[in-house]
């Protein structure tokens, strides 16, 4: 019975994901706001809720590794295995806006989560490092900024494209995407818990299931949002929904979780916090050295093996 509950979570998944991005996208060229800024605030977030789900969680009955680590695998599931496939089905062009916010942010969140790793080392020396209360405060601080300067920032003009023949009317797209952030959630949960039933089904140790399972599943949404978007050449859409969701993950669930309880955080966990950093930085510097400022299909590649060397790296190494 799992195994059918297994495949119910991904048929929800793929439904949400196609209302959502349909829905968005009309919201878009309703109000004239870009893709960009719906994909940050409205898909981002969005697709983010199985994140929160597990992380809150796991802060709520003590488990630090599970709220951290979902977050951790999370991101670099997202920028790595997501971006990475969403190239090599449609390049992605970074634009002067992704550049000029949502990029460093992405970038700063993921270095201002390792200073505050290392800053409780410095405080206290023979303590394991951990993210305060104090620290995620900040982090929710921060989000607001964030979603404020995103606004304020927002190129009001609309992309170009074709124009609909008859625009759906706005109750319905906000139904659509109401009704796919649901199903995501509740078609991601179903992958995430049925998943891990056969992980240990099969006798998988629970590394492997926190690392590919959790990581996976909860971000199961951002890749089907992300392929579904791509098929429909909105790539401003995919990219914002991947830094949205990344922002989110760190600056909001990890802010809401430590701001609820402290979060020890283990060795394995810091050295991902490293390679969420030199991930934010690769990203970075793939939209900034060539001329054409686009994510390319063999650059999508390049990103894949990397993450899958990552995964090798953190289960088996």
């Amino acid at each position: 019975m799992m195994y059918v509950w297994f495949i119910v979570g991904v048929v929800l998944t793929l439904l949400g994901a196609s209302w959502l991005v349909d829905g968005a996208s009309g919201i878009a060229k309703r109000y004239n706001v870009s893709e960009f800024v719906i994909g940050v605030c409205i898909v981002g977030i969005g697709t983010s809720m199985p994140e929160l789900t597990v992380s809150l969680l796991g802060s709520i009955r003590g488990s630090a590794g599970i709220a951290i680590g979902n977050v951790t695998g999370s991101n670099m599931f997202n920028t790595l295995l997501i971006l990475g496939i969403t190239a090599m089905i449609n390049p992605i062009q970074f634009t002067k806006a992704n550049l000029k916010l949502d990029m460093h942010m992405n970038t700063l969140a993921s270095i201002i989560l390792l200073a505050f790793a290392y800053l409780s080392i410095s405080l206290v020396p023979h303590e394991s490092p951990y993210i305060s209360r104090l620290e995620g405060i900040i982090f929710l601080l921060l989000f607001i900024g964030y979603l404020i300067l995103t606004f304020r920032t927002a190129d009001k003009t609309q992309e170009e494209g074709e124009a609909e023949a008859a625009p759906k009317p706005l109750w319905l797209l906000i139904v659509m995407v109401l009704g796919g952030i649901a199903a995501l959630v509740f078609g991601g949960q179903l992958f995430v818990d049925k998943g891990c039933e056969i992980a240990r089904a099969l006798k998988v140790s629970e590394t492997v299931i926190a690392i590919t399972f959790m990581a996976c599943g909860t971000s199961l949404p951002e890749l089907v949002t992300c392929i579904v978007a791509a098929t429909k050449k909105r790539n401003q859409l995919a990219l914002g929904n991947i830094l949205g969701s990344n922002v989110s993950n760190i600056l909001l669930i990890l802010g809401c979780s430590s701001a609820l309880r402290p979060l020890a955080v283990d060795p394995v966990n810091l050295e991902g916090f490293i390679f969420l950093v030199l991930t934010a930085v690769l990203l970075y510097l793939s939209a900034l050295l060539p001329k054409r400022r686009t994510l390319t299909w063999y650059k999508g590649i390049v990103f894949i093996l990397i993450y899958a060397v990552y995964i090798y790296y953190s289960v088996i190494a």
